[in-house]
């Protein structure tokens, strides 16, 4: 399965079927309270199932994650808008089984940002709504990946219920997808360490696997010479956090980190 997956880091990518270009979503704030006139996007040649998701709406936060509005995931994921100072809000599910071990899965080809790209569990974002804007204990974050993991893997939700997921600490990075959509988040890092079962979604995940530490610092290595492709944020948290807290998923508290933004 491993080798499989390396394989298909290699294929040649999809066609995306057409639909019609959504509307353009509200006006937001950036933190510095300065209201931005939000572009138009041609969306017609992206995948239909993906352009649906851009209506989500995100939370929008300022660079010490205080809430300050909601906009569009389309508008969020806008590099004019990101130059502009768009940051929201997002979080990084590492799962591992009962063998240490991570499973990892490569985006698919429909996906808009990062396609293609190998990353961890799952990576996506809370949304602006009562259940997953609450932020004691970053509960909402938490319940948005036990929601997000039924969307894109396919775990039952009973499996993942957001008192097992384990929030450590936030990063905030900044990344470019292409030359119309990129990445400006604080993402949440949570992990989880149970086995699961899966069922994804080929519309988001094109391949998945079980990793060793030695499995992964192989395909970083692919990545390093080009070979295959792994998302941005994957390889800031894999470089600078992922081996020391993978050598102790035991003893997790002393990592936490919960008033501490890290700044990639």
């Amino acid at each position: 399965m491993w080798r499989a997956l390396l394989r298909a880091g290699s294929a040649a990518p999809r066609s995306r079927p057409g639909v019609r270009g959504e509307r353009r979503g509200p006006s937001a704030r950036t933190a510095s309270s300065a209201t931005v006139r939000m572009p138009e996007v041609n969306t017609d040649h992206l995948d239909e199932q993906q352009v649906q998701l851009l209506a989500e709406m995100c939370i929008l936060i300022d660079e010490n994650d205080n809430k300050i509005g909601a906009e569009t995931k389309k508008n969020c994921h806008l590099n004019e808008n990101i130059d502009k100072g768009l940051l929201h809000r997002a979080f990084s599910v590492f799962l591992f089984n009962t063998e240490n071990k991570l499973l990892l899965q490569q985006r698919s080809n429909a996906k808009i940002t990062f396609p293609d790209c190998f990353t961890n569990t799952c990576c996506s974002h809370p949304l602006s709504h009562p259940q997953e804007l609450e932020e004691n204990d970053a509960i909402g974050v938490r319940r948005a990946a036990q929601r997000r993991l039924k969307a894109e893997l396919g775990i039952p939700m009973e499996q993942v219920p957001p008192e097992e997921i384990s929030y450590l600490t936030r990063i905030h990075y900044k990344a470019k997808s292409d030359g119309i959509w990129g990445e400006h988040e604080i993402d949440y890092i949570l992990f989880v360490q149970k086995d699961v079962t899966l069922n994804p979604d080929p519309n988001e995940i094109q391949s998945y696997c079980y990793v060793t530490q030695k499995e992964l610092k192989q395909l970083l290595d692919k990545a390093a010479r080009n070979e295959v492709k792994i998302t941005p944020w994957f390889k800031l948290i894999a470089e600078t956090f992922l081996f020391k807290w993978w050598d102790n998923l035991n003893n997790l508290n002393k990592f936490v980190e919960h008033e501490k933004i890290h700044r990639m």
